[in-house]
């Protein structure tokens, strides 16, 4: 017969089984993620209300703008430094071609003065095979030299000339991002104010702030990486976009010596469909002189607008240009359009066609996308 305690583990280990059989199993997926992907996104609800959505859009803003002041901070004390290398270089130079200089001249001032010349008269006036022989000899050693010296003050003062130009270059550069620097500055303080006079206006400000502060968060962690992660598809179909003009019939069509390249927007969903399957709930549409692009996969949507130019240098391309971001119904700042523009390339390169064409023209309307290509050799 069992004991009491052993009949209290039987019923102990039976009760524990069948708790286990009841609870859900958890997909390995799920265990294997960031733990960062439990922050959640605002709820649509709140994105519906313009005060709230003007306060999160603002508090995006702040953000991207601060990592955008601290990437020019970072890029301005390297152009500092660089700046600083260049005008201690161009004084070395200076130093180092001042006395060349002074030899170069005495020379050209011989020449210029005649002082060469009777090397010449002696040379003419000899008497003997012998004696010009000599005075030949003579005579290219004194010229080779001249030219020797005369070539080597031609290098240095190119190569000063080329590190002058260098830091003037940098210095605008570097004026320029002060300029930015302090605009943006003035952008995120003006934001920090509006936020905080939002947030005392708002009918609960404790819980306004703690929504501003996990909306930050899931942005930080999850927003910006899911807006990185279709630019990045994209970015990569796009690479390969030319091999599919060249393969579908009627996209690229000939008129004596220029070629038209006619995208249905269609046709551009289907290829990018068949690219990633990310794209299968994602769609572009082609209106008069823009670009769109939505989708959505779960609780999360994007949609961007944006528009093609043509590029002549340094190469030949169709370069797309972001306007407008909407992330979950809030609109991006544009520091991070410009951000993503930078570090994605959705641009179009016909000489991936063919070698020797060239885009001339871009214009999109009426679900259309058409290009005239050039034939340069």
């Amino acid at each position: 017969m069992l004991s009491r305690p052993s009949i209290r583990r039987m019923i102990a280990a039976i009760l524990i089984l069948f708790c286990c059989a009841l609870l859900p199993l958890v997909p390995s997926a799920y265990l294997s993620a960031d733990p960062v992907g439990t922050v959640a996104p605002p709820p649509a609800s709140l994105t519906d209300n313009e005060d709230t959505r003007k306060l999160l859009e603002q508090t995006l803003s702040s953000a991207e703008i601060e990592k955008e002041i601290a990437r020019i901070s970072s890029e301005q004390e390297a152009l500092e430094n660089k700046v600083a290398g260049l005008e201690t270089q161009a004084a070395e130079q200076k130093s180092a071609i001042a006395a060349q200089q002074e030899r170069a001249g005495a020379i050209i001032r011989s020449y210029y003065m005649g002082d060469r010349d009777g090397l010449l008269e002696a040379f003419l006036s000899a008497k003997s095979i012998s004696r010009v022989l000599v005075l030949w000899d003579y005579y290219e050693i004194i010229i080779g030299r001249d030219r020797d010296i005369l070539s080597q003050y031609e290098k240095q003062y190119k190569s000063l000339k080329a590190t002058l130009q260098a830091a003037k270059r940098s210095s605008q550069e570097l004026a320029t991002l002060k300029s930015t620097l302090e605009e943006q500055k003035i952008r995120v303080t003006a934001l920090h104010k509006e936020i905080e006079g939002g947030i005392r206006g708002s009918s609960d400000p404790e819980s306004m702030n703690a929504l501003l502060k996990e909306f930050s968060l899931y942005w930080e962690n999850i927003g910006l990486h899911e807006v990185k992660t279709y630019f990045k598809a994209l970015a990569s179909a796009m690479k390969n976009l030319p091999d599919f003009v060249q393969n579908r019939e009627g996209l690229l069509t000939r008129q004596g010596m220029t070629y038209q390249l006619s995208l249905k927007e269609e046709d551009l969903n289907d290829f990018l469909q068949s690219q990633n399957k990310l794209f299968t709930d994602f769609a572009f549409h082609f209106n008069e002189g823009s670009v769109t692009a939505s989708g959505k996969s779960g609780k999360l949507s994007l949609a961007l607008t944006g528009h093609y130019t043509i590029q002549n240098e340094p190469v030949n391309a169709m370069l797309f240009h972001v306007d407008k971001i909407v992330f979950n119904g809030l609109e991006l700042p544009d520091t991070t359009n410009q951000a993503l523009e930078k570090e994605f390339d959705l641009g179009f390169y016909p000489a991936k066609i063919i070698s020797f064409l060239r885009a001339t023209e871009v214009d999109s309307k009426d679900g259309l996308l058409q290009v005239k290509l050039a034939v340069s050799f």
